[in-house]
């Protein structure tokens, strides 16, 4: 049996360190160090200035620790260290947070018409760990920020890993899964404004209590579930992965980590597995966006899990055993998403890992509508390949699978 012991802090180094642009109240101040070089930013609000190679070179953490012992599993969120958090007052209502809001990933991933129009009647469930308790409080101010409309009751919900919406599990306290929680339900506030989202709390990061959660999540009847989380392979992972993980009907988006090598439930036949990029914006193409495979995201041929049918060998390299990823969106925490937390955190931060590409690809699918009751979602991925993505990169690699949504065609039966 093995089992990652991560480091909770990840540094990235290049030969010049470089800092990324900072506004406060609406002036843009270099954070670079002494000798290094940082790009002006043309715009007060950097969620659309142009980001630069120092998006190779910030420094990042990990929200959650990692993994105490084996069937354990570690959240994905990674917060950038080098951008000051700032409460709502702080930021008020002239300037814009640090890192990437609503309109610029429904433009980069080509959702502007769907997001707005999209998901009536949709829930996306979102499966974590521990209870969140400024949960809609701190929903509902990044909603405010970005001028989405309210998530009250009948839109936001939290349930125990049994359905309870009374009896939750006890409080985040400083393990960090607030962050991942606020990242998750922020990215679905981004993606489909109008849809409905489900917080589904287990009772701690052990598998036998995330699995629970998950089954718990496909009886209260959803249709889109996000797992922004995962751990190293095990022995028995193939029971568990068809127990647990195949739910025809069903879209199942799962991060596929944040550091190289596949991990469980990401290479689980019947999910999404869901990698990351580097999204940067550009004046050189009418997307105003490029993409590049982000070197940290998961990914790769599973040792234990058989490659589902719609997976061929010559395309994966795999020899027959699982590849993810699937498909990816943006996670380096360098070109990340600006969320609110105040339970845990200062307010507003800038985080990134494939905890934020998950909730946006299951978001996407929302925006698609409900799957055929007898399919598996991440089949239509495969199907519809190269048409409705954008390429990152030559055709498949597992780091960014097919590429990243252009639209949500590719993401329907």
């Amino acid at each position: 049996m093995r089992f990652r012991i991560a480091s909770p802090h990840r540094v990235s180094r290049s030969g010049t360190r470089l800092r990324r642009a900072a506004v406060i109240f609406g002036s843009v101040i270099a954070l670079g160090a002494a000798g290094a070089t940082a790009a002006a930013a043309a715009s007060s609000n950097p969620s659309v200035a142009a980001r630069t190679s120092a998006a190779s070179s910030s420094t990042y953490k990990h929200a959650c620790s990692a993994p105490s012992a084996p069937r354990m599993m570690q959240c994905m969120a990674l917060i950038n260290t080098t951008v000051a958090q700032r409460s709502a007052d702080a930021i008020g209502p002239n300037a814009t947070p640090t890192g990437y809001g609503p309109s610029d990933f429904q433009k980069a991933y080509g959702l502007s018409s769907a997001s707005s129009s999209g998901g009536s009647g949709e829930t996306v469930y979102l499966v974590d760990v521990y209870d969140y308790p400024t949960a809609q409080a701190d929903l509902n101010t990044y909603r405010s920020q970005y001028g989405l409309p309210a998530c009250g009751s009948g839109c936001f919900t939290k349930v125990s890993q049994t359905g309870s919406t009374t009896s939750l599990p006890r409080a985040a306290g400083s393990s960090g899964w607030d962050v991942e929680e606020a990242l998750d339900m922020d990215m679905v506030s981004a993606i489909c404004p109008n849809c409905h989202i489900t917080l589904v709390e287990a009772n701690s990061a052990s598998n036998n209590n995330l699995y629970t959660a998950e089954n718990e999540a496909v009886k209260l009847g959803a249709k889109f579930i996000s797992n922004s989380w995962g751990g190293s392979e095990y022995s028995g992972e193939n029971s568990d992965a068809s127990t647990y993980f195949d739910h025809p009907g069903v879209a199942i988006t799962v991060s596929a980590g944040d550091s190289p090598g596949p991990e469980f439930p990401a290479e689980a036949p019947d999910v999404t597995a869901v990698g990351g990029t580097t999204l940067h914006t550009s004046s050189t193409n009418s997307r105003g966006f490029t993409e590049s495979a982000w070197k940290s995201s998961g990914g790769g041929c599973s040792a234990d899990e058989t490659a589902p049918s719609w997976e061929t060998s010559s395309v994966t390299g795999c020899n027959g055993k699982r590849s993810d990823n699937d498909v990816s969106a943006d996670a380096n925490p360098n070109t990340g998403a600006a969320i609110y937390n105040s339970y845990s955190q200062s307010g507003w931060l800038e985080v990134g890992g494939t905890s934020e590409s998950s909730p946006i690809i299951a978001s996407v699918y929302a925006l698609a509508g409900n799957p055929g009751s007898s399919t598996i979602p991440a089949q239509d991925i495969w199907s519809h390949e190269p048409n409705g993505l954008y390429a990152v990169g030559s055709g498949y690699s597992s780091t960014p699978g097919w590429g990243t949504p252009n639209g949500t065609s590719a993401f329907t039966g």
